[in-house]
C-alpha cells in the first residue's frame, strides 16, 4: 500500500519511518503533551519507547487495513518530526477520528491546524465518511478550540472504550464548483 504525502506551506504529512522513533518517543514520553490523549490504562499517560514503537506500528498497521490512517507530521523546512495527525480508526472505536499530537517544541505555531486541515481534506473523499470525528477530553480547551476553528460542532458528551469525552463532529465541506 502505497501512503500518500500531504504537502503545506509549512509541514508534510507522511508514512511514519522507523527513523522517526526516538523523536517519536520523546514526545510521548513527554507528560504535557499525553495528558489528554489515550484510552484504557494508558489514558494520559506517558509512554515508554517501547510503547511508543508499538503505537507506530499500529498507525501504520491501520493503513494496511482500512486505507487511510495517521500520518508522520514534519516540519519541512528543517526536516524535523514534529507530531502526528490523520485519522484513527481503531478497534472499539465507534467512527474515523481526526486525531493529532504535536512535540510541544512545535505548539503554538499554528502547525496543528495546518496539519489537521490537510488531513481532513484528503481524509473526506479517501474514506467516503460522511463524518469523521475528534473526541476531546472535557478538559482539552485547546483542542475544542482547534475542533471549533476547523468547523467541526458539538454533538454532546460520549465515551470512547471507558473514557468520557466530547464528540466533536467534522463534515466534508463542499467546494464551489468552476
Amino acid at each position: 500500500m502505497q501512503i500518500p504525502m500531504l504537502t503545506t506551506a509549512r509541514l508534510t504529512l507522511r508514512a511514519f519511518r522507523e527513523s522517526d522513533l526516538d523523536a517519536f518517543a520523546a514526545m510521548q514520553a513527554d507528560p504535557e503533551v499525553m495528558r489528554h490523549l489515550g484510552v484504557g490504562a494508558t489514558a494520559g499517560k506517558p509512554r515508554t519507547r517501547d510503547e511508543s514503537w508499538t503505537g507506530m506500528a499500529v498507525m501504520m498497521g491501520q493503513w494496511l487495513l482500512k486505507g487511510y490512517g495517521t500520518f508522520a507530521v514534519e516540519e519541512t523546512a528543517t526536516g524535523r518530526f514534529i507530531g502526528r495527525a490523520g485519522i484513527l480508526h481503531l478497534a472499539g472505536w465507534p467512527e474515523p477520528e481526526l486525531a493529532y499530537a504535536l512535540a510541544r517544541q512545535a505548539w503554538h505555531k499554528g502547525y496543528a491546524e495546518e496539519a489537521c486541515r490537510a488531513a481532513l481534506a484528503w481524509a473526506f473523499p479517501a474514506t467516503g465518511a460522511e463524518r469523521i470525528v475528534s473526541y476531546i477530553k472535557p478538559d482539552n480547551v485547546p483542542s475544542a478550540r482547534l475542533a471549533e476553528r476547523l468547523g467541526a460542532v458539538n454533538e454532546g458528551t460520549g465515551e470512547v472504550l471507558g473514557v468520557a469525552c466530547q464528540v466533536w463532529v467534522h463534515r466534508m465541506v463542499p467546494t464551489a464548483l468552476a
